[in-house]
């Protein structure tokens, strides 16, 4: 167990960063960034940050040792950088960033612990896609089996023409059979160092644009349903992986059930909502984990709940929305504004 002022080293500086050291300070303890040159805000809130390239070994070294434990918030951090961490000082282990970078490996992954993921065909020629399009059908989506976030390195595929006309991007790829869904929703737990699991509810999740807009509790009958069996997936992964911390995994809701989208091992921008609608948020319940305290309680605390997301230049009346009764502002403090980038959330509640 951590002890009072101890120092918890963040990988990324983003705004996930930013409301973990937020959790961490209401904790008690310190936290240092460490990521390459940006807006790196979560730096505002750390004692101190590190800004060097993921492979600087010296800088690595000496942002290890002024730490007592390190996480991450940012799914892409490189392995080799989380692994320079010794062993037993980071959380969660990087064997999930491993698995989780590279979209192949993950549905491998999850179907050898009896998840079903979307068709999928690995690509890596014109004649791969053409060959998995014909397989799977069309639409489709092509996508970059390494990054790509919110709708980034991703490619709709809507028939076998398009297939044979697209020009591959110079990394390898994979290629996903088009699902057909009512709704998506997330499930978010937390695993403690005792291997203990705690969730919380399931939200609907609304997109566009490829970003997520928001997210919604309750999920509604054409979720709810589905959220046991998710449920028994997402603590099959966590205990495989020996996790220690919050992990997201994102699922469709399909007639024949849960269908298996992508995980991400950190804190998630559906689980935003936690921050006022549950007895303890994602982001203080991720740093009980990695300091070794107990868990806190995952449940809901208001009857109904949306988070949207503040897009772009909605951020410059984001204050307006201050008016409503029981409605929660967060602005990340983001410097540059641009079209498609999360520059905060807003959270309106029920009360039950």
């Amino acid at each position: 167990m951590l002890k009072r002022g101890s120092t918890i080293g963040i990988l990324g500086g983003g705004q996930l960063g930013r409301m973990m050291a937020a959790a961490a300070t209401q904790l008690g303890y310190k936290c240092i960034g460490y990521a390459p040159e940006g807006d790196n805000v979560a730096g505002e809130l750390c004692e101190d940050f590190f800004t060097n390239r993921w492979d600087d070994k010296a800088a690595l070294a000496a942002f290890a040792a002024r730490c007592d434990v390190v996480t991450w918030e940012f799914e892409n951090v490189p392995v080799e950088t989380a692994r320079a961490i010794p062993a037993g000082r980071i959380f969660p282990d990087p064997r999930a960033l491993e698995t989780a970078q590279d979209r192949l490996n993950e549905k491998r992954f999850v179907e050898g612990l009896g998840g079903r993921p979307a068709a999928y065909a690995k690509v890596d020629s014109p004649s791969d896609l053409e060959a998995a399009a014909d397989r799977l059908g069309a639409p489709g989506i092509l996508k970059t089996r390494r990054d790509g976030y919110d709708g980034k390195g991703q490619w709709r595929i809507m028939s076998g023409r398009d297939a044979a006309g697209l020009k591959l991007p110079d990394v390898s790829t994979i290629y996903e059979g088009f699902v057909e869904f009512d709704a998506e929703f997330s499930v978010i737990l937390v695993r403690g160092q005792d291997g203990e699991i705690r969730f919380w509810d399931s939200a609907r999740n609304v997109h566009e644009d490829g970003i997520l807009a928001a997210s919604l509790l309750p999920a509604g009958d054409i979720v709810e349903p589905q959220v046991a069996e998710a449920r028994r997936l997402a603590g099959e992964v966590a205990d495989a992986l020996g996790y220690v911390g919050v992990l997201t995994l994102e699922f469709f809701a399909t007639r024949e059930g849960p269908i298996f989208n992508e995980m991400a091992p950190r804190v998630h921008n559906s689980g935003h909502w936690t921050i006022e609608g549950a007895a303890t948020s994602q982001f203080e319940n991720h740093i009980r984990a990695v300091a070794g305290l107990p868990l806190g309680d995952t449940r809901t605390v208001a009857g109904v709940i949306e988070m949207r997301n503040i897009i772009g230049s909605e951020i410059a009346g984001a204050h307006a929305f201050l008016a409503e009764p029981d409605c929660h502002v967060h602005d990340y403090g983001k410097a540059e504004v641009r079209e498609g980038r999360k520059m905060g959330h807003l959270t309106r509640l029920t009360r039950a």
